[in-house]
């Protein structure tokens, strides 16, 4: 799961936290606004350039039009997301 803050100043991965469940997430932020999807395009493109993974093996699965998002990344394994973003608290 990712948590995706838009108009957050930059662009950028800021490490993992867990929800009020327990539940880890990946805390992202993104410069663009979310109108017309392009707060998800700058996402998709954020962790395709973390994961060096053309922007096509990436695609959001459900939260659409949530902060919180799944995505779905094709051709990476758990040890690949461990090297980019580190362990998942």
């Amino acid at each position: 799961m990712i948590r995706l803050t838009p108009r957050g100043g930059r662009n950028a991965i800021d490490g993992w936290e867990r929800d009020a469940s327990g539940r880890s997430y990946l805390k992202a932020r993104v410069t663009t606004a979310p109108t017309e999807g392009a707060a998800n395009t700058a996402l998709i493109l954020l962790i395709a350039k973390a994961l060096g993974r053309p922007k096509s093996s990436i695609r959001i699965s459900a939260g659409e039009t949530s902060r919180v998002k799944t995505l779905e990344i094709s051709g990476i394994g758990p040890e690949d997301l461990v090297a980019a973003f580190g362990a998942a608290p």
